[in-house]
């Protein structure tokens, strides 16, 4: 599969499945025709309206993840990583509160998770976001490292 395969206009098949553990654990990260279906999908409807709106380059940290790799790390076997429908994001210079505001009211998500977010430091944390085509649950979530609450807290 070639890496350098463009998912959407500013998003390679390289960016949404790097993963330091996988090269470190020699991991085949190599998602399957389905899930490369729903990268381009989360490329299009997630990351390409973010990058247009905000302006500015930025690579998910995480994006898809085999479920080898998604145990290495500690995930449930059930994340939306291992299907391609999950992405854990920051845009540079921009609140990850803020951010996930933004994508609360401009676009269609199944679930947000604002991640590790400290209020008062707007780097810290990340953002979770999973899009799928049928039913979406719209669920908005704040995690802190132990618990979730509903909703963006910040």
């Amino acid at each position: 599969m070639d890496l350098n395969q463009k998912l959407s206009p500013h998003f390679t098949l390289r960016e949404l499945t790097n993963s330091q553990t996988a090269t470190r654990h020699g991991i085949d990260n190599t998602p399957d025709e389905a899930a490369l279906s729903n990268l381009k999908l989360i490329c299009t409807n997630v990351l390409e309206p973010i990058r247009a709106h905000f302006g500015k380059p930025f690579t998910p940290s995480s994006g898809f993840r085999c479920l080898e790799l998604n145990r290495k790390i500690g995930s449930k076997d059930t994340s939306q990583h291992t299907l391609g429908q999950a992405v854990d994001i920051e845009v540079p210079g921009v609140s990850n509160f803020i951010l996930a505001k933004w994508i609360e009211a401009n676009l269609e998500y199944d679930q947000l998770i604002l991640e590790h977010y400290k209020k008062g430091d707007p780097s810290s944390g990340w953002v979770h976001v999973s899009y799928k085509t049928n039913g979406r649950k719209f669920q908005t979530l704040t995690f802190n490292g132990k618990n979730y609450a509903r909703g963006l807290i910040g």
